[in-house]
């Protein structure tokens, strides 16, 4: 299967948020049954990421405000003797998100600003495609995807990486129309958490890097953890990413998001992130009496804030539907056997991580692995949480995959039946010089179109990943494969004027799998005309 079908910085928000429906357990009070970790638990580590094919990983479980199990596991790089430990750093994308909730709760704390805030009053100059949402969208509607966008909405700006700023990302926002009305359903977005982490600035005038870093890192303790890419050189210690790249399974540069940090940009390790789920658990509060945040904002962020639909699970995963599902401020909520689950996963290219908390256990656990299986993180976490919560124990590993075989045979099958009921004796309409021209996109920019050695080329201007050959299809539709194999494939398809003229040019990928971050679908290019002398 061509390219990278990893959801990026996304929240597995079906499988991997977990609740019960009582507030956060008080942590002077002591939590019920095991309180050392599984017996199994490093066996089923090595299994689970033998079984996902995944170099390496960091695993650390808290219980009753103290570290039980904190590990590395496997290679940081496959070829390389470096091995994993607790303090390897790792790319945790999305879980990233309940650091800006944070960040904005210790100002919220502060007294400078209010969850219900309008984003235009502390944000001026920040527009939406809809003037009402415009007046009326809010730094809690920033952190709980029910803005109206669609699901992923914008993502391409910064996936893969682009040359577009913080600044420019949230300026374009207000080209991205709306799917839905605002507040009437959740769709996943990342775009309006830079936004939130732009209320930063705006308010402190200091850098989101720089709050998060001396607000929230240095009291929690998290030594080892940074905010930006460009800390991750040689000689520090870091998992390097990997990816199946055209079925192998190799080692991958890692993703720039500096653009969209607020959103996904924190690199971790086991030990820092264990003391930050210590500090979660134990509702802000500090070594010393002192506090990260008040209790107030600790239930705040773990209050329901959105909907969460809740589809039909599968065959083995069937035991995973919860009862309720709702998204918090940064991070997702659900049941499981009778006690509320608070959780979050992330996904960068080459990277996943897992985050469950069970606040009446005074239970955190955090996975991270330097692979694209999202399913060796969950099968890893439930596995804990089974075991702390005394339910029988279910065979995760083997489940997560039998699902993750049947969803890639379903969508190899889609792309088969596409294949197979083209029109192969179909050609162009125009000869391949006439597609080609300068491009735009309301919100993303400029691409081109190029007719080079006898076949099309297409270039995005801000992501030199987005450089791919264009292959025909079937009439005027062609399959871009892109220089940067992590980067799926996918279908463009150009539209004629009644006199032969390209209208535009419409994209979407190719296979379902297709992460959501790569919304070919929501760009719409149209020629640029040329500049009158």
């Amino acid at each position: 299967m061509d390219g990278s079908m990893k959801r990026r910085m996304a929240v597995a928000a079906l499988v991997a948020v977990t609740v019960l429906a009582l507030a956060p357990g008080r942590v002077g009070l002591a939590a019920g049954g095991p309180t050392s970790p599984p017996p199994d638990l490093e066996a089923w580590i090595t299994r689970a990421l033998d079984t996902c094919h995944t170099p390496g990983a960091a695993v650390a479980v808290v219980k009753d405000g103290r570290v039980v199990f904190s590990r590395g596991f496997g290679r940081r790089r496959l070829g390389a003797p470096e091995t994993v430990d607790e303090d390897t750093l790792f790319g945790i994308a999305s879980n990233t998100k309940a650091f800006t909730a944070t960040a904005l709760a210790l100002l919220v704390d502060e007294g400078r600003i209010s969850w219900d805030d309008r984003v235009i009053d502390h944000l001026p100059g920040f527009r939406m495609s809809d003037p009402f949402v415009t007046r009326e969208i809010t730094i809690r509607d920033l952190l709980t995807h029910r803005s109206g966008m669609g699901l992923g909405a914008g993502d391409l700006m910064f996936f893969p990486d682009s040359d577009l700023t913080r600044d420019q990302i949230v300026f374009k926002q207000r080209f991205l129309p709306l799917a839905a009305s605002f507040r009437s359903a959740y769709a996943y977005d990342n775009v309006l958490f830079l936004v939130a982490g732009q209320m930063i600035p705006a308010v402190t005038g200091q850098s989101w890097d720089d709050f998060v870093r001396e607000r929230i890192f240095v009291p929690v303790g998290m030594t080892h953890s940074n905010t930006t890419v460009t800390a991750l050189v040689p000689g520090v210690n870091y998992a390097t990413p990997h990816a199946t790249v055209d079925g192998t399974l190799q080692a991958v540069k890692n993703d720039h998001i500096d653009n969209t940090a607020p959103a996904g940009a924190i690199n971790s390790s086991a030990r820092d992130m264990a003391r930050w789920l210590t500090v979660r658990l134990d509702e802000g509060a500090l070594a010393g009496g002192k506090r990260l945040f008040s209790r107030k904002q600790a239930e705040e962020m773990w209050s329901g804030q959105t909907i969460l639909p809740i589809p039909d699970r599968p065959g083995p995963l069937a035991a995973l539907t919860p009862h309720f599902a709702l998204y918090g401020l940064g991070l997702g909520l659900r049941d499981y056997h009778g006690r509320k689950l608070v959780a979050h996963s992330g996904g960068l290219t080459g990277y996943t991580s897992q985050v469950m908390m069970v606040p009446e256990e005074k239970l955190g656990i955090v996975v991270l692995t330097n692979g694209e299986s999202s399913e060796a993180p969950l099968a890893i976490a439930w596995h804990v949480v089974d075991h702390y919560l005394s339910v029988p124990t279910t065979d995760w590993i083997a489940a997560f995959q039998e699902d993750r075989v049947r969803r890639e045979k379903e969508a190899a099958a889609v792309v088969e039946k596409a294949a197979a009921a083209r029109n192969q004796t179909s050609k162009p309409s125009l000869a391949l010089d006439k597609y080609a021209g300068a491009y735009r996109d309301a919100w993303y920019g400029e691409a081109a179109v190029a007719a080079e050695n006898g076949a099309l080329r297409m270039r995005f201007s801000h992501s030199p990943g987005l450089d791919g050959s264009l292959t025909h299809f079937q009439y005027d539709t062609f399959v871009a494969r892109w220089k940067d194999r992590t980067v799926p494939d996918a279908y463009v398809t150009f539209a004629l004027e009644a006199d032969g003229a390209i209208r535009d040019i419409r994209l979407k990928p190719v296979s379902p799998l297709a992460d959501f971050s790569y919304d070919f679908q929501d760009l719409l290019f149209t020629p640029l005309k040329p500049a009158i002398p």
